[in-house]
Protein backbone atom coordinates (compact mmCIF):
# COMPACT_ATOMS: atom_id res chain seq x y z
CA UNK A 1 0.00 0.00 0.00
CA UNK A 2 1.35 3.60 -0.96
CA UNK A 3 0.37 5.67 1.81
CA UNK A 4 0.87 8.99 -0.09
CA UNK A 5 -0.76 11.07 -2.84
CA UNK A 6 -0.13 11.43 -6.15
CA UNK A 7 0.08 14.94 -7.12
CA UNK A 8 -3.09 14.86 -8.65
CA UNK A 9 -4.42 13.19 -5.39
CA UNK A 10 -3.01 16.19 -3.60
CA UNK A 11 -4.86 18.38 -5.81
CA UNK A 12 -8.20 16.31 -5.60
CA UNK A 13 -7.82 16.62 -1.37
CA UNK A 14 -7.25 20.38 -1.21
CA UNK A 15 -10.17 20.91 -3.30
CA UNK A 16 -12.38 18.57 -1.31
CA UNK A 17 -11.41 20.56 1.83
CA UNK A 18 -11.95 24.15 0.39
CA UNK A 19 -15.06 23.26 -0.81
CA UNK A 20 -16.37 22.25 2.55
CA UNK A 21 -14.57 24.79 4.51
CA UNK A 22 -16.05 27.32 2.00
CA UNK A 23 -19.64 25.59 2.03
CA UNK A 24 -20.42 23.83 4.86
CA UNK A 25 -21.85 25.92 7.47
CA UNK A 26 -19.76 24.63 10.48
CA UNK A 27 -22.90 24.22 12.56
CA UNK A 28 -24.04 20.96 11.03
CA UNK A 29 -20.55 19.68 11.44
CA UNK A 30 -20.54 16.50 13.82
CA UNK A 31 -17.08 14.74 14.80
CA UNK A 32 -15.39 13.21 17.56
CA UNK A 33 -17.11 13.01 20.89
CA UNK A 34 -19.53 15.31 18.76
CA UNK A 35 -20.64 12.32 16.24
CA UNK A 36 -21.73 10.43 18.77
CA UNK A 37 -25.36 9.51 19.36
CA UNK A 38 -27.10 12.22 21.45
CA UNK A 39 -30.56 10.39 21.80
CA UNK A 40 -32.03 12.92 18.95
CA UNK A 41 -30.55 15.58 20.40
CA UNK A 42 -28.46 19.04 18.84
CA UNK A 43 -28.44 20.86 21.73
CA UNK A 44 -24.59 21.83 21.61
CA UNK A 45 -25.38 23.72 18.40
CA UNK A 46 -27.96 25.30 19.79
CA UNK A 47 -31.01 24.63 16.64
CA UNK A 48 -33.95 23.79 16.23
CA UNK A 49 -34.88 20.61 13.84
CA UNK A 50 -36.16 22.85 10.94
CA UNK A 51 -33.24 25.04 11.51
CA UNK A 52 -30.82 22.31 10.93
CA UNK A 53 -32.85 20.67 8.35
CA UNK A 54 -32.70 24.30 6.22
CA UNK A 55 -29.03 24.80 6.67
CA UNK A 56 -28.22 20.93 5.56
CA UNK A 57 -30.50 21.39 2.92
CA UNK A 58 -28.98 23.93 1.66
CA UNK A 59 -25.29 21.92 2.03
CA UNK A 60 -27.09 19.33 -0.09
CA UNK A 61 -27.87 21.57 -2.34
CA UNK A 62 -24.21 22.67 -3.05
CA UNK A 63 -22.73 19.07 -3.11
CA UNK A 64 -25.41 18.04 -5.57
CA UNK A 65 -24.61 21.48 -7.72
CA UNK A 66 -20.83 19.71 -7.91
CA UNK A 67 -22.31 16.46 -8.38
CA UNK A 68 -20.65 15.03 -4.84
CA UNK A 69 -23.89 13.86 -3.97
CA UNK A 70 -23.22 10.18 -5.59
CA UNK A 71 -19.48 10.37 -5.68
CA UNK A 72 -19.28 6.73 -7.38
CA UNK A 73 -22.15 7.24 -9.75
CA UNK A 74 -21.24 7.57 -13.62
CA UNK A 75 -21.69 11.75 -14.64
CA UNK A 76 -24.02 10.34 -17.65
CA UNK A 77 -26.74 9.90 -14.39
CA UNK A 78 -26.05 12.62 -12.28
CA UNK A 79 -23.17 11.81 -9.98
CA UNK A 80 -19.11 12.58 -9.93
CA UNK A 81 -17.80 9.59 -11.57
CA UNK A 82 -14.75 9.69 -9.48
CA UNK A 83 -11.88 7.01 -9.31
CA UNK A 84 -11.49 4.76 -6.69
CA UNK A 85 -8.81 6.94 -5.03
CA UNK A 86 -11.06 10.41 -5.16
CA UNK A 87 -14.03 8.33 -3.50
CA UNK A 88 -11.34 7.59 -0.84
CA UNK A 89 -10.10 10.69 -0.16
CA UNK A 90 -13.56 12.14 -1.28
CA UNK A 91 -14.91 9.67 2.24
CA UNK A 92 -11.83 10.32 4.46
CA UNK A 93 -12.28 14.65 4.04
CA UNK A 94 -15.78 14.54 4.68
CA UNK A 95 -15.37 12.55 7.75
CA UNK A 96 -12.23 14.29 9.00
CA UNK A 97 -14.75 17.77 8.69
CA UNK A 98 -17.63 15.65 10.10
CA UNK A 99 -19.71 16.94 7.40
CA UNK A 100 -22.75 15.26 6.51
CA UNK A 101 -23.42 13.73 3.52
CA UNK A 102 -26.06 15.79 1.92
CA UNK A 103 -29.71 15.48 1.12
CA UNK A 104 -30.98 11.69 1.97
CA UNK A 105 -27.66 9.96 1.34
CA UNK A 106 -27.55 6.33 2.58
CA UNK A 107 -30.25 3.50 0.85
CA UNK A 108 -31.09 5.49 -2.34
CA UNK A 109 -27.13 6.26 -3.46
CA UNK A 110 -25.73 3.53 -2.02
CA UNK A 111 -27.72 0.65 -3.05
CA UNK A 112 -30.93 2.04 -4.95
CA UNK A 113 -29.54 4.24 -7.25
CA UNK A 114 -26.37 1.63 -8.35
CA UNK A 115 -28.77 -1.33 -8.59
CA UNK A 116 -30.91 1.24 -11.21
CA UNK A 117 -28.13 1.92 -13.16
CA UNK A 118 -27.10 -1.84 -13.49
CA UNK A 119 -30.46 -3.38 -14.30
CA UNK A 120 -33.16 -1.23 -14.66
CA UNK A 121 -34.20 0.14 -18.40
CA UNK A 122 -33.90 3.37 -20.06
CA UNK A 123 -37.54 4.99 -18.18
CA UNK A 124 -36.66 3.67 -15.04
CA UNK A 125 -33.23 5.65 -14.47
CA UNK A 126 -34.83 8.62 -16.19
CA UNK A 127 -38.00 7.90 -13.14
CA UNK A 128 -35.95 7.49 -10.48
CA UNK A 129 -32.40 8.78 -10.69
CA UNK A 130 -32.92 12.17 -10.76
CA UNK A 131 -34.46 12.15 -7.16
CA UNK A 132 -32.05 10.56 -5.97
CA UNK A 133 -29.05 13.07 -6.88
CA UNK A 134 -31.03 15.76 -5.98
CA UNK A 135 -31.07 14.47 -2.36
CA UNK A 136 -35.03 14.92 -2.49
CA UNK A 137 -35.94 11.36 -2.56
CA UNK A 138 -35.69 8.81 0.71
CA UNK A 139 -35.38 5.39 -0.17
CA UNK A 140 -35.73 2.19 2.45
CA UNK A 141 -35.17 -1.47 1.97
CA UNK A 142 -37.98 -4.07 2.78
CA UNK A 143 -35.26 -7.33 2.51
CA UNK A 144 -35.26 -8.81 6.16
CA UNK A 145 -38.00 -10.39 7.68
CA UNK A 146 -39.46 -11.94 10.37
CA UNK A 147 -38.07 -15.11 9.70
CA UNK A 148 -35.56 -14.25 6.95
CA UNK A 149 -32.60 -12.51 8.30
CA UNK A 150 -28.84 -14.13 7.83
CA UNK A 151 -30.88 -16.48 5.64
CA UNK A 152 -32.49 -14.03 3.72
CA UNK A 153 -33.68 -16.50 1.10
CA UNK A 154 -35.59 -18.14 2.88
CA UNK A 155 -38.18 -14.38 2.61
CA UNK A 156 -42.16 -15.60 2.07
CA UNK A 157 -43.53 -12.10 1.11
CA UNK A 158 -45.33 -12.93 -1.80
CA UNK A 159 -45.74 -11.47 -5.23
CA UNK A 160 -48.33 -12.88 -7.32
CA UNK A 161 -48.73 -11.37 -10.80
CA UNK A 162 -52.23 -10.29 -11.78
CA UNK A 163 -52.69 -8.71 -15.30
CA UNK A 164 -50.48 -5.63 -15.46
CA UNK A 165 -49.48 -5.68 -11.91
CA UNK A 166 -48.16 -7.60 -8.87
CA UNK A 167 -50.06 -8.33 -5.94
CA UNK A 168 -47.32 -7.93 -2.93
CA UNK A 169 -48.24 -9.32 0.43
CA UNK A 170 -46.45 -10.36 3.46
CA UNK A 171 -43.83 -8.56 6.36
CA UNK A 172 -40.50 -6.85 6.13
CA UNK A 173 -39.06 -5.43 9.49
CA UNK A 174 -36.44 -3.78 10.57
CA UNK A 175 -36.91 -1.27 7.68
CA UNK A 176 -34.76 1.49 8.42
CA UNK A 177 -36.57 4.82 7.17
CA UNK A 178 -39.53 3.38 6.09
CA UNK A 179 -41.57 5.68 7.89
CA UNK A 180 -40.32 8.75 6.01
CA UNK A 181 -39.64 7.22 2.62
CA UNK A 182 -40.95 7.39 -0.65
CA UNK A 183 -39.53 4.44 -2.63
CA UNK A 184 -38.44 0.69 -0.98
CA UNK A 185 -36.33 -1.36 -2.75
CA UNK A 186 -38.50 -5.19 -2.24
CA UNK A 187 -37.41 -8.20 -2.53
CA UNK A 188 -40.26 -10.91 -2.86
CA UNK A 189 -40.86 -14.13 -3.61
CA UNK A 190 -42.87 -14.59 -7.32
CA UNK A 191 -42.21 -18.64 -7.67
CA UNK A 192 -42.98 -20.08 -4.70
CA UNK A 193 -42.17 -23.60 -6.13
CA UNK A 194 -38.99 -23.02 -7.39
CA UNK A 195 -36.30 -23.59 -5.67
CA UNK A 196 -35.31 -20.46 -2.65
CA UNK A 197 -32.92 -18.63 -4.44
CA UNK A 198 -34.53 -19.06 -7.17
CA UNK A 199 -37.69 -17.27 -7.15
CA UNK A 200 -37.24 -13.83 -5.97
CA UNK A 201 -38.29 -10.84 -7.90
CA UNK A 202 -36.69 -7.34 -7.29
CA UNK A 203 -39.01 -4.36 -7.32
CA UNK A 204 -39.00 -0.57 -6.60
CA UNK A 205 -42.23 0.03 -4.13
CA UNK A 206 -44.26 3.41 -4.28
CA UNK A 207 -44.72 3.82 -0.20
CA UNK A 208 -47.47 5.69 -0.78
CA UNK A 209 -49.20 2.45 -2.21
CA UNK A 210 -52.54 1.36 -0.42
CA UNK A 211 -52.39 -1.67 1.69
CA UNK A 212 -48.94 -0.18 3.29
CA UNK A 213 -49.22 -0.12 6.69
CA UNK A 214 -45.74 0.89 8.83
CA UNK A 215 -45.60 0.26 12.52
CA UNK A 216 -42.51 1.66 14.26
CA UNK A 217 -39.71 0.28 16.18
CA UNK A 218 -38.61 2.16 19.24
CA UNK A 219 -34.95 0.83 19.91
CA UNK A 220 -33.72 0.81 23.85
CA UNK A 221 -32.20 4.20 22.96
CA UNK A 222 -35.43 5.73 22.80
CA UNK A 223 -34.60 6.14 18.83
CA UNK A 224 -37.26 5.40 15.77
CA UNK A 225 -35.03 4.33 13.31
CA UNK A 226 -36.72 0.81 12.68
CA UNK A 227 -40.18 -0.02 11.45
CA UNK A 228 -42.09 -3.16 10.11
CA UNK A 229 -43.89 -3.01 7.21
CA UNK A 230 -46.81 -4.76 6.25
CA UNK A 231 -48.74 -5.37 2.78
CA UNK A 232 -51.88 -5.99 2.55
CA UNK A 233 -52.56 -6.95 -1.32
CA UNK A 234 -50.37 -4.00 -2.49
CA UNK A 235 -50.68 -3.80 -6.80
CA UNK A 236 -47.01 -2.99 -7.83
CA UNK A 237 -46.86 -1.93 -11.72
CA UNK A 238 -45.25 -4.73 -13.77
CA UNK A 239 -43.29 -1.59 -14.99
CA UNK A 240 -41.09 -1.67 -11.06
CA UNK A 241 -39.56 -4.79 -11.65
CA UNK A 242 -36.03 -4.29 -11.87
CA UNK A 243 -34.36 -7.09 -13.66
CA UNK A 244 -35.94 -10.08 -14.81
CA UNK A 245 -38.51 -12.37 -12.87
CA UNK A 246 -37.24 -14.82 -10.41
CA UNK A 247 -34.09 -13.42 -10.81
CA UNK A 248 -34.41 -10.77 -8.41
CA UNK A 249 -32.00 -12.63 -5.38
CA UNK A 250 -28.71 -12.15 -8.08
CA UNK A 251 -29.72 -8.35 -8.96
CA UNK A 252 -30.23 -8.06 -4.71
CA UNK A 253 -26.70 -9.60 -4.05
CA UNK A 254 -25.08 -7.81 -6.37
CA UNK A 255 -21.57 -5.90 -5.34
CA UNK A 256 -22.72 -2.43 -6.22
CA UNK A 257 -21.17 -0.06 -4.32
CA UNK A 258 -17.09 0.59 -4.38
CA UNK A 259 -17.22 3.66 -2.75
CA UNK A 260 -17.56 2.33 0.78
CA UNK A 261 -13.95 1.38 2.09
CA UNK A 262 -15.43 1.95 5.76
CA UNK A 263 -12.98 4.72 5.68
CA UNK A 264 -15.13 6.98 7.03
CA UNK A 265 -16.05 5.26 10.17
CA UNK A 266 -12.48 4.37 10.11
CA UNK A 267 -11.82 8.05 10.92
CA UNK A 268 -14.63 9.31 12.81
CA UNK A 269 -13.33 6.18 15.10
CA UNK A 270 -10.10 8.04 15.28
CA UNK A 271 -11.55 11.60 16.20
CA UNK A 272 -13.56 9.94 18.83
CA UNK A 273 -11.00 7.98 21.01
CA UNK A 274 -8.73 11.29 20.48
CA UNK A 275 -11.47 13.61 21.88
CA UNK A 276 -12.34 11.20 24.62
CA UNK A 277 -8.57 11.80 25.57
CA UNK A 278 -8.52 15.18 25.33
CA UNK A 279 -11.87 15.11 27.54
CA UNK A 280 -10.25 13.44 30.46
CA UNK A 281 -7.04 15.54 30.81
CA UNK A 282 -9.29 18.78 30.64
CA UNK A 283 -11.59 17.16 33.51
CA UNK A 284 -10.00 14.65 35.29
CA UNK A 285 -10.29 16.49 38.46
CA UNK A 286 -13.86 16.74 37.79
CA UNK A 287 -16.11 14.21 40.05
CA UNK A 288 -17.55 12.87 36.52
CA UNK A 289 -14.47 11.09 34.96
CA UNK A 290 -13.51 7.85 36.33
CA UNK A 291 -10.05 7.56 38.55
CA UNK A 292 -9.14 4.52 37.54
CA UNK A 293 -5.77 4.13 37.18
CA UNK A 294 -6.49 1.65 34.13
CA UNK A 295 -8.50 4.33 32.00
CA UNK A 296 -5.26 5.25 30.60
CA UNK A 297 -4.50 2.56 29.38
CA UNK A 298 -8.11 1.20 27.75
CA UNK A 299 -7.99 4.76 26.21
CA UNK A 300 -4.56 4.10 24.72
CA UNK A 301 -5.84 0.56 23.25
CA UNK A 302 -8.81 1.65 21.77
CA UNK A 303 -6.68 4.57 19.87
CA UNK A 304 -4.07 2.17 18.39
CA UNK A 305 -7.35 -0.02 17.57
CA UNK A 306 -8.90 2.91 15.70
CA UNK A 307 -5.41 3.32 13.62
CA UNK A 308 -5.13 -0.56 12.91
CA UNK A 309 -8.72 0.15 11.81
CA UNK A 310 -7.76 2.35 9.70
CA UNK A 311 -5.21 0.30 8.10
CA UNK A 312 -7.67 -2.53 7.15
CA UNK A 313 -9.50 -0.28 4.90
CA UNK A 314 -7.05 1.33 3.41
CA UNK A 315 -5.76 -2.38 2.22
CA UNK A 316 -9.67 -2.44 0.96
CA UNK A 317 -9.33 0.89 -0.76
CA UNK A 318 -6.06 -0.33 -2.01
CA UNK A 319 -7.52 -3.86 -3.37
CA UNK A 320 -10.40 -2.05 -5.44
CA UNK A 321 -7.47 0.36 -6.62
CA UNK A 322 -5.89 -2.34 -8.47
CA UNK A 323 -9.09 -3.92 -9.77
CA UNK A 324 -9.53 -6.69 -6.96
CA UNK A 325 -12.40 -7.72 -5.52
CA UNK A 326 -11.74 -7.84 -1.67
CA UNK A 327 -14.19 -9.99 -0.04
CA UNK A 328 -12.41 -11.27 2.99
CA UNK A 329 -11.03 -8.27 3.23
CA UNK A 330 -14.20 -6.13 3.33
CA UNK A 331 -15.23 -8.76 6.28
CA UNK A 332 -12.31 -8.31 8.15
CA UNK A 333 -12.45 -4.52 8.52
CA UNK A 334 -16.18 -5.00 8.92
CA UNK A 335 -15.84 -7.13 11.89
CA UNK A 336 -13.43 -5.12 13.48
CA UNK A 337 -14.90 -1.97 12.93
CA UNK A 338 -18.33 -2.87 14.09
CA UNK A 339 -16.66 -4.36 17.40
CA UNK A 340 -14.59 -1.68 18.53
CA UNK A 341 -18.09 0.65 18.33
CA UNK A 342 -19.05 -1.67 21.03
CA UNK A 343 -15.44 -1.31 22.65
CA UNK A 344 -15.40 2.45 22.10
CA UNK A 345 -18.89 2.86 23.54
CA UNK A 346 -18.20 0.91 26.93
CA UNK A 347 -14.76 2.86 27.31
CA UNK A 348 -17.15 5.83 27.43
CA UNK A 349 -19.22 4.37 29.79
CA UNK A 350 -16.20 3.37 31.65
CA UNK A 351 -14.59 7.17 31.58
CA UNK A 352 -18.21 8.63 33.14
CA UNK A 353 -19.25 5.69 35.67
CA UNK A 354 -22.97 6.10 37.02
CA UNK A 355 -22.51 9.71 35.11
CA UNK A 356 -22.15 7.91 32.10
CA UNK A 357 -25.77 6.39 32.23
CA UNK A 358 -27.56 9.95 32.42
CA UNK A 359 -29.96 10.71 30.00
CA UNK A 360 -30.15 13.91 27.96
CA UNK A 361 -32.34 16.53 29.79
CA UNK A 362 -30.96 14.99 32.74
CA UNK A 363 -29.67 18.34 35.14
CA UNK A 364 -26.14 16.20 35.80
CA UNK A 365 -25.68 14.66 32.22
CA UNK A 366 -22.58 14.70 31.10
CA UNK A 367 -21.77 15.28 27.00
CA UNK A 368 -25.45 15.71 26.44
CA UNK A 369 -26.16 12.56 27.08
CA UNK A 370 -24.55 11.37 24.40
CA UNK A 371 -22.68 7.89 26.03
CA UNK A 372 -25.82 6.55 27.38
CA UNK A 373 -27.35 6.97 24.27
CA UNK A 374 -24.50 5.53 22.05
CA UNK A 375 -23.78 2.28 24.28
CA UNK A 376 -27.30 1.00 23.89
CA UNK A 377 -26.97 1.73 20.34
CA UNK A 378 -23.70 0.44 20.01
CA UNK A 379 -25.38 -3.26 20.07
CA UNK A 380 -26.98 -3.01 16.74
CA UNK A 381 -23.00 -2.46 15.04
CA UNK A 382 -22.57 -6.00 15.29
CA UNK A 383 -25.89 -7.12 13.87
CA UNK A 384 -26.30 -4.29 10.93
CA UNK A 385 -24.56 -4.98 7.28
CA UNK A 386 -23.93 -8.25 8.10
CA UNK A 387 -23.89 -9.89 11.69
CA UNK A 388 -20.42 -10.58 13.40
CA UNK A 389 -21.05 -14.32 13.27
CA UNK A 390 -21.73 -13.99 9.41
CA UNK A 391 -18.72 -12.09 8.85
CA UNK A 392 -16.38 -14.91 10.49
CA UNK A 393 -17.96 -17.26 8.74
CA UNK A 394 -17.00 -15.38 5.16
CA UNK A 395 -13.37 -15.11 6.63
CA UNK A 396 -13.07 -18.75 7.65
CA UNK A 397 -14.70 -19.62 4.21
CA UNK A 398 -13.02 -17.63 1.86
CA UNK A 399 -10.44 -16.40 4.12
CA UNK A 400 -8.72 -19.50 5.63
CA UNK A 401 -10.44 -22.47 3.58
CA UNK A 402 -12.34 -24.03 6.09
CA UNK A 403 -15.13 -26.31 5.42
CA UNK A 404 -18.85 -25.23 5.80
CA UNK A 405 -19.84 -26.50 9.32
Amino acid sequence: MDFHDTPEEAAFRAEVRAFIDAECPPSIRRRGLHAMFGGGGWDDIRLSTDEYRQLNATWAKKLAEKGWIAPAWPKEYGGAGMTVMQQFIFNQEMAAAGAPRGGNYGIGVGWAGPTIILYGNDEQKQQYLPGIVRGDDIWCQGFSEPGAGSDLASLQTRAAKDGDDYVINGQKIWTSGAHVAKYMILLARTDPDAPKHKGISYFILDMRSPGIDVRPLVNMAGNHDFNEVFFDNVRVPKENLIGEENRGWYVGTTTLDFERSGIATSVTHGHMVRDLAAFVRDNRDEPFVSKSANLRIEIADRAVEAEVEQMLCTQVISMQNRGLVPNKESSIAKLFSSELDLRIAETSMKTLGLYGQLRRGSAHAVLHGRVESTYLYATTSTVGGGTSEIQRNIIAQRGLGLPRA
